[in-house]
């Protein structure tokens, strides 16, 4: 890489990783703790690329950006934070930051955006933004440290100043319709009415035209679009076809794997192609579970501004509540920590008060009897094991290409052979019990080589 990057950083081993890693990359580093030093060095034309955080002790680095706009425009920031909420991803993007990375950041994908920004500091891309829009991060449930939730965070900021539909896919209670109105209150559209349509809203002929005109242009988000019947989806499409100059944003969410809807005929592809500009996926609970104590935080805290009383988890009741499945998601979580907000006895929560509250924990596969032992590692985790030791095989090295397909054919094939086994290898039965078309399971069975053996299962 070929020259100078300025360093914003309030961390002295932050500010030293950095600065080494881009020495020896062949970078000048100029690093400081002060927003104050920073704005005097890119005042005086200094640096090529700046690598700043949010939260400094004079001042906030993103209400730096316009100021950098004005006297520097082609100056790419790339804006580092430990605030991991999508509100700072969409605060980066509206402040047209070079790009944004949540803390802890990978180093070498650093290096490689900042190795892309000194290549394209000519040529900077950004979003535009009209007016800020003023929210407080409480007003955004939204939360999130892992990797799967910052990548949504800056998937949304990608297209949240578009004109493309955008499909968001996910169980039910993760957040699907917060997503969609967090796109539509940041982006140019925000001063417009946002409209949802439930198959409700379609049942009688003008349904559509009602719709459209209680949009005025701005967004439409239709919930649920698996569940739709079939003619009413085919209003939707002819309402999208017959748009006039007034053209509103489409968006659409659905708890269901619509490619295995459009399959099994319960999701017309003209429909499903009309929405899926952009898509979304928002991550079960159980996949983040490291969110979990951020998304319990803010609850609480959200429940004490409405005048209930102060309280926190406990370490024991925090475990507990890691370790729970969480079948109602994001919305199971909140609605327990309102009732521990209004049941606790105590400021501290305590793990039997936890347990009182959740009830049972929804059994995700049968116990064993006999006395053996039960391996209560979930599949995510031993996917991750199992991932995590083939990369390590490779050393510094990557895998050959391919990776994604490989991965899913060793997990699909004993999955399918499984349940055929359990279905007595009965077709019909495992297409049912796997929730896919019938030809699509007889495809995969020949993809993947499956031998099938009929058989009377005994239950």
């Amino acid at each position: 890489m070929d020259g100078t990057v300025l360093v914003a950083d309030d961390d002295r081993t932050i500010r030293t990783v950095l600065t080494q890693a881009l020495s020896r990359a062949g970078c000048k580093v100029h690093a400081t703790s002060s927003l104050t030093t920073l704005m005097r060095w890119v005042g005086e034309g200094k640096g090529d690329v700046v690598i700043s955080d949010v939260m400094m002790p004079d001042g906030n680095g993103l209400e730096m950006l316009p100021k950098i706009k004005q006297d520097r425009p082609q100056l790419p920031v790339i804006v580092i934070s430990a605030q991991n909420t999508i509100l700072t991803a969409i605060q980066a993007a509206e402040a047209e930051a070079y790009d944004y990375l949540p803390k802890p950041f990978d180093l070498p994908d650093l290096m490689k955006r900042t190795a892309k920004a000194l290549e394209q500091r000519t040529q900077r891309a950004s979003v535009p933004a009209d007016d800020v829009v003023s929210a407080e991060p409480d007003e955004l449930p939204l939360v999130g440290k892992t990797a799967a939730m910052q990548a949504l965070y800056q998937l949304v900021a990608r297209v949240m100043n578009t004109d493309l539909p955008v499909m968001i896919t996910g169980e039910s209670g993760t957040g699907k319709s917060l997503i969609a109105r967090a796109i539509h209150d940041f982006s140019d559209r925000r001063t417009l009415p946002f409209v949802t349509v439930s198959a409700s809203d379609l049942q009688d002929l003008e349904g559509p035209m009602r719709s459209l005109a209680k949009a005025r242009g701005g967004t439409v988000l239709i919930e649920e679009i698996g569940e739709i019947p079939d003619e009413l989806q085919t209003r939707i499409v002819r309402m999208m076809d017959g748009l006039g100059e007034q053209v509103p944003r489409f968006m659409a969410t659905s708890q269901q794997d619509l490619n295995q809807a459009m399959d099994a005929g319960r999701v017309r592809q003209d429909l499903y192609y009309r929405l899926s500009g952009a898509a979304l996926h928002v991550p079960a609970l159980r996949e983040r579970v490291e969110d979990i104590p951020l998304l319990a935080e803010h609850f609480f805290l959200r429940a004490e501004r409405e005048g209930l009383p102060r309280r926190q988890l406990s370490g024991a009741a925090a475990e507990l509540v890691r370790q729970y499945s969480w079948p109602g998601n994001v919305r199971q979580l909140e609605n327990a920590c309102r009732r521990l907000s209004l049941t606790a006895q105590n400021e501290d929560i305590s793990k039997t008060e936890v347990e009182l509250v959740l009830g049972h924990q929804p059994e995700t596969e049968p116990a064993l009897t006999g006395g053996a032992p039960v391996d209560t590692e979930k599949l995510s985790a031993s996917i991750a094991r199992h991932l995590r030791r083939y990369f390590d095989l490779h050393g510094a090295m990557l895998p050959p290409p391919g990776l994604y397909a490989r991965i899913l054919r060793e997990v699909e094939a004993p999955l399918i052979e499984i349940a055929l086994d359990a279905t007595g290898g009965n077709q019909i039965k495992c297409a049912e019990l796997l929730g896919i078309n019938r030809n699509t399971l007889r495809k995969k069975i020949n993809d993947l080589e499956i031998s099938v053996t009929r058989r009377r299962k005994l239950m």
